[in-house]
């Protein structure tokens, strides 16, 4: 059952789930070779998830869906694949980490794949404990008895690549991997990957953020809405000759593309725009008298502190897991109508700051209080009916059979008649491109139309304070600035927004004010001009927007790059 031919060859491929009638993808064809690294490409819902599992022969060996077409995955017939028979040579990692955690420490974890390959039980433990300290899990064995439970969602990602990279398979598929991880911790990832990257291992991935992914591809395939192959090339010749055709089909674009584009960099009949700073940097002295920067406010200004008055006061507030302390005496002030970002390294204290303020998870110590009422004297119908709360992980929060269903189950739940249900559910439908899912079992979406759910689900309640953990997760570029546009409208009204994000650069385009957590404690908060502070930024352990590393870059060779500080304030001068 062995060849010597491409490593994947697949012919002709669609995918059709017993509950929905559709076929996803349209017969696609994709052939990969020993030592390839692809990134593949394509809006939200094209269906690049079901492409990934149909080529590693988890479908249908273990995916309850009917396939046509063929797939040979290393020589192997994967209509014919029993489960499991691939993974020695295919390690796989999936959008949600938590669809693959199966054990109760993360040596157990990572130990689980080897064991079932039967590698000799001396190495085991070596290249778990190895894999582990790759992605900076566990430097010792004695934290690498820690419990999957107690890491953050970015941290049992990095769990979830851990157990891929210590099989060492000959080919890599990866969904996403860097979508719940701080941007040095994606960075050091695609480090990683490119050392681990070589003649005999073939690299497939699925990533929207390309900033760091495009140094480790050498071939992009971009797939259309309805899973047509539409380019395959390398990426200058499908991203740098095509990128207006791809943002215009929502596919993210690294963000010295997005600013060439918007310099009008791609006016010449062969014009091929750069992928990287470097190559934005080569380019600018062509943009002389081009570069055209627009004034600082390029987002609504925050509101005037003292007639606004304070939202939410979080004062001393601490949060303990057991013994151990996740929050310490953290004290903040939100002023209503604010946009407040929240952001730091995986396991900073984030999502529990967050959870906190939203009354999900008790207090310590110190209190949290919404327009001077403490939440302890609230009633959880009294919290609902203040604040929303989109987690970061839309499974948990679906309730219903439905998509139709769960849009209208909030506004039920409070009362609201039934015509202005149906208006406003159809309007949620259209806005976030679900309308298609209407009558679909939430659980059954793709994990970016579970996210476009989650969010929808939240905004139609027009709540007081809307607070969001990674909204844009799993997003193409054209529903992220939906969901991002829509949130800005529901700010510019009056409504409190507070947002958990590791997207540096959309921190800098929308939000006022950004918290900077590190180690579960405040390291500082204010107008979004810290994160140009190199200082502040590395004791946060994260990295500066994009915008500003390249507006450092190109300062030398035009003075007027040292004002931007938002994508948005670059154009090509009229």
């Amino acid at each position: 059952m062995r060849s010597t031919g491409p490593v994947i060859d697949a012919q002709q491929v669609s995918v059709r789930y017993p509950a929905r009638g559709s076929w996803v993808g349209d017969k696609v064809t994709i052939r990969a070779g020993a030592g390839e690294r692809i990134l593949l490409l394509g809006p939200s819902g094209c269906g690049k998830s079901t492409l990934l599992l149909a080529l590693t022969g988890l479908i249908p060996a273990s995916i309850d869906a009917e396939p046509r077409g063929t797939v040979e995955c290393t020589g192997v017939d994967t209509r014919v694949v029993r489960a499991g028979q691939l993974a020695e040579s295919v390690g796989v990692v999936f959008q949600d980490p938590d669809a693959q955690i199966v054990t109760a420490t993360l040596l157990d974890e990572v130990c689980f794949g080897l064991e079932n390959l039967l590698v000799p039980a001396e190495l085991i433990e070596e290249r778990a404990l190895d894999a582990l300290r790759h992605v900076g899990l566990a430097d010792t064995r004695d934290e690498a008895l820690r419990s999957p439970a107690e890491l953050s969602g970015g941290n049992r990602q990095r769990l979830a690549i851990a157990c891929a990279l210590a099989l060492n398979p000959a080919v890599l598929v990866l969904d996403e991997p860097t979508a719940n991880l701080d941007p040095v911790a994606a960075a050091e990832f695609y480090q990683t990957l490119n050392a681990l990257a070589g003649p005999e291992r073939t690299i497939i991935m699925v990533e929207h953020d390309l900033d760091d992914a495009l140094e480790v591809a050498d071939r992009v395939i971009v797939l259309s809405l309805t899973g047509t192959v539409l380019h395959d090339g390398t990426p200058h010749e499908v991203i740098g000759v095509h990128a207006r055709a791809l943002l215009d089909l929502g596919i993210w674009l690294p963000t010295a593309t997005r600013l060439a584009l918007r310099l009008g960099l791609d006016t010449g009949p062969e014009s091929v725009l750069p992928l990287s700073v470097a190559e934005l940097a080569e380019s600018a002295i062509d943009t002389a008298g081009r570069l055209h920067v627009a004034e600082r406010p390029a987002s609504p200004m925050p509101p005037d502190e003292p007639r606004s008055g304070v939202h939410v006061c979080v004062d001393h507030a601490r949060v303990n897991l057991g013994k151990k302390t996740i929050l310490g005496d953290i004290s903040l002030d939100v002023h209503a109508g604010e946009f407040l970002a929240v952001a730091g390294v995986n396991g900073a204290g984030k999502s529990t700051l967050t959870r906190a303020i939203a009354g999900l998870i008790p207090l310590a110590s110190g209190t949290v209080s919404l327009r001077g009422v403490s939440l302890t004297s609230l009633t959880a119908r009294d919290l609902s009916a203040q604040i929303e709360y989109v987690f970061q992980n839309p499974e948990h929060q679906f309730l219903t059979p439905t998509v139709r269903e769960e849009l209208a189950y909030g506004l039920r739940v409070r009362g609201v008649g039934a015509s202005e249900i149906t208006d406003r559910v159809g309007e949620m439908l259209n806005r976030f491109d679900l309308h298609r899912y209407a009558a679909v079992n939430p659980f059954l979406l793709s994990h970016g139309e579970k996210r476009r759910l989650s969010v929808a689900t939240a905004l139609i309640t027009q709540p007081q304070i809307l607070i969001l953990d990674e909204p844009t997760f799993g997003q193409d570029h054209e529903r992220a600035s939906e969901i991002i546009a829509h949130v800005d409208e529901l700010n510019v009204s009056g409504i409190t927004i507070l947002m958990v994000t590791h997207d540096m650069q959309l921190i800098a385009d929308h939000a006022h004010r950004v918290a900077l957590l590190a180690d579960g404690e405040l390291l500082d908060v204010g107008p979004t001009d810290l994160l140009g502070d190199d200082g502040l930024i590395r004791a946060a352990g994260l990295r500066t927007p994009p915008i500003h590393r390249i507006a450092r870059a190109l300062t030398a060779h035009d003075p007027a790059w040292q004002h931007i500080y938002r994508t948005t304030q670059v154009s090509e001068a009229p």
